[in-house]
């Protein structure tokens, strides 16, 4: 489980804060309204944006396959699951596509094909970002609203990754948090599980293996490769996987992480190739 249980004890800390009916927390209004003031910029990167809360009225499945599952849940969990394929749906319209029902495959949801998007959740809030049909560009967003302890530094962080902790993001800009990195690697790992063949995601069990590295406002992210296995690829993905001295390349995603009051929104913005620049295609480098 990746985060070494930490994403899964932050799931359940969002369904105990919305379990009593589906109230909405204090201060639920706030955080919608500053990550509908996104909008803009995630328009800029391509995605449209859904969003959601557990507290709407209405919220029901849009399908039997939703309804299946949502039967074997419970109440908090129930609208939570509803919630974030209603932020799906709307993120998809958003960009100009219809959506009917989303059914799950184990944890993950599975969209008919030319629609896809990437939910999360935090404290009651439901997020979705989506990008139109024949785009190629990576996709994984996530929301945190509560900030991690200190002490989570060791299931997030590889030691030489700590020193990021407190350094500024750009000049003059805030410092990359805890709270930061987690979500960023959230995002990315979203987003390079949907590359065709999951291009080195074989090597990817914990947050630990991913490997962030800052440039400029961004975050370059990617797997870390073991340079006696290799990355497991799908002829169609075409990524660039090269050695030297021993040392392995993967697909790299570029990730933007945006405060939202006291917590971070993560999405993924684009490729890095292996100089560190923007790319169109996944292209890989040294990890």
């Amino acid at each position: 489980m990746r985060g070494a249980g930490l994403a899964g004890d932050s799931d359940r800390a969002d369904r105990d804060a919305h379990a009593a009916g589906g109230q909405v927390t204090a201060g639920l209004p706030a955080a919608v309204a500053a990550l509908t003031r996104l909008r803009p910029c995630l328009a800029a990167a391509g995605l449209g944006l859904g969003l959601a809360h557990v507290g709407e009225p209405g919220l029901c499945p849009a399908g039997p396959a939703e309804a299946s599952a949502a039967a074997t849940m419970t109440p908090g969990r129930r609208r939570e699951f509803l919630a974030g394929r209603e932020a799906a749906r709307r993120a998809l319209r958003a960009v100009g596509v219809d959506c009917g029902e989303i059914p799950r495959e184990g944890r993950l949801p599975v969209f008919a094909p030319g629609r896809s998007a990437s939910i999360s959740h935090s404290a009651g809030i439901a997020v979705a970002v989506a990008r139109a049909p024949g785009e190629h560009a990576p996709l994984g967003c996530d929301l945190e609203l509560r900030p991690l302890p200190c002490d989570a530094a060791r299931l997030v962080l590889a030691p030489e990754e700590e020193p990021l902790l407190g350094t500024p993001a750009t000049a003059g800009g805030g410092p990359w948090s805890l709270t930061g990195l987690f979500s960023a690697k959230e995002a990315a790992w979203k987003a390079l599980h949907l590359v065709p063949g999951r291009a080195g995601t074989a090597s990817m069990r914990t947050l630990r293996d991913l490997r962030a590295e800052p440039y400029g406002d961004v975050l370059h992210i990617g797997p870390r490769i073991d340079p006696h296995v290799g990355p497991r690829i799908a002829p169609s993905s075409r990524p660039r996987i090269a050695s030297r001295a021993g040392q392995s390349y993967g697909v790299r995603v570029r990730v933007r992480v945006l405060p939202v009051g006291a917590g971070v929104f993560s999405y993924a913005v684009g490729w890095a190739d292996a100089d560190g620049r923007s790319t169109p295609e996944p292209t890989a480098r040294r990890s």
